[in-house]
């Protein structure tokens, strides 16, 4: 690594998940690239691509939000990107967007103008093309914005994101791992249901869960393959640490490997350390399983997508199991190391096993703990 430029850490990650490891990878000397899903068909984003066959947005914005939180901005634009409409009507919710996309909304009347105008362009942009009957409730205005730019833009994601990422001031990177705008998730479990859609994956039932994922798999709507977005690969060449979670397994870490081009991408970057992180409670995609199976489940993916001749992980943080006797935490149980020394003796890993809990708040990671560890394992 030149001692003329800061490491760069490429993240592989979920959504809430990895908010505070985020947020604690801000306060490093490091440049910080977050690659996120592009795949959500659940929530406000699933009738935004829907009525408009964009890719889903929800993730970028989320993800550029906790940036945003992690380098201390905070001004009036990262207040409207995080702003989000009423639910309680229809009428209520669109007459709140109508305040900000005809700049009467406070937020943007004391907005310098150049700034406020851009906003506005992409929200009318947004309003134009989404037609009479969008429902607004609960709707993110980021998510708004956003959309607006990737039309205003020639539906060009990165461009959009760029865009963004001045408008708030945001130092780090956040990319989908492809841009292309109608890709979807399927699942088939171990006893053959078949799963279409992010959504019906991350909402297994209990039975459905213990029964659980035979395979997943990325599609486009006209059955090509999903072709990797080019920032991510020239972020994955470019990285010194590339990092896999926290986040939930099947839907926002292990598809990312699915997408043409990202396994050899990194299997290319001979130098850069490859951290798998292993979430601290299952969760409804991986009850009853272990980190020791998810890793394995993850080398056979990487075999299969063109990395055989390296090995997929060079390390793997585990939290310490502390009982010998099953904990849970609400719903879910801790998720178990299982044979995790043996499993990383095979790939070829390091086994990184400490107390990642976070002390204040069961279940998830101590964000500061796990950006310790990442940062002491850059090359040096």
């Amino acid at each position: 690594m030149a001692a003329d430029r800061l490491p760069h850490i490429v993240l592989f990650s979920g959504g809430t998940a990895c908010r505070s490891t985020n947020l604690a990878l801000c306060a490093k000397p490091a440049q910080l690239t977050r690659i996120v899903p592009a795949w959500d068909s659940g929530g406000s984003s699933k009738v935004i691509r829907e009525s408009l066959d964009v890719l889903g947005v929800g993730d970028i914005r989320q993800a550029l939000m906790t940036m945003a939180h992690g380098e201390g901005r905070a001004g009036d634009i990262v207040k409207v990107c995080n702003a989000r409409l009423t639910s309680s009507s229809a009428a209520d919710a669109r007459t709140e967007f109508a305040l900000y996309a005809e700049s009467h909304h406070p937020l943007l009347e004391r907005m310098e103008p150049g700034l406020r105008g851009a906003i506005l362009n992409y929200l009318r942009t947004f309003r134009a093309a989404i037609g009479t009957d969008f429902d607004f409730r609960n709707g993110s205005i980021g998510n708004f914005i956003l959309a607006g730019a990737h039309l205003a833009h020639n539906s060009d994601i990165n461009t959009a994101i760029f865009v963004f990422r001045k408008l708030c001031d945001i130092a780090g990177h956040v990319w989908p791992s492809t841009a292309e705008s109608s890709v979807g998730l399927s699942a088939v479990l171990n006893d053959g249901t078949a799963l279409s859609g992010q959504h019906e994956v991350t909402a297994l039932g209990e039975e459905q869960g213990r029964i659980g994922i035979r395979e997943i798999a990325l599609s486009t709507a006209a059955g090509a393959p999903v072709a990797a977005n080019e920032a991510v690969i020239e972020s994955l060449e470019s990285a010194d640490i590339v990092v896999f979670g926290p986040g939930s397994f099947y839907t926002s870490i292990l598809p990312h490997l699915l997408v043409e081009d990202v396994v050899p991408a990194i299997a290319r970057n001979v130098h850069a350390r490859r951290v798998f992180i292993g979430n601290i409670l299952q969760c409804r995609e991986t009850r009853g399983l272990d980190v020791a199976q998810l890793l394995q489940t993850a080398a056979a993916v990487w075999r299969e997508r063109g990395g055989a001749d390296v090995r997929p992980f060079t390390h793997v943080l585990a939290n310490r199991q502390l009982l010998p006797f099953e904990k849970t935490v609400g719903a879910f149980a801790y998720l178990g190391n299982g044979a995790l020394e043996e499993a990383c003796m095979r790939l070829g890993a390091e086994a990184v096993i400490g107390e990642f809990e976070d002390p204040w708040q069961r279940g998830q990671h101590d964000g500061s703990a796990v950006a310790d560890i990442i940062g002491s394992l850059l090359p040096e």
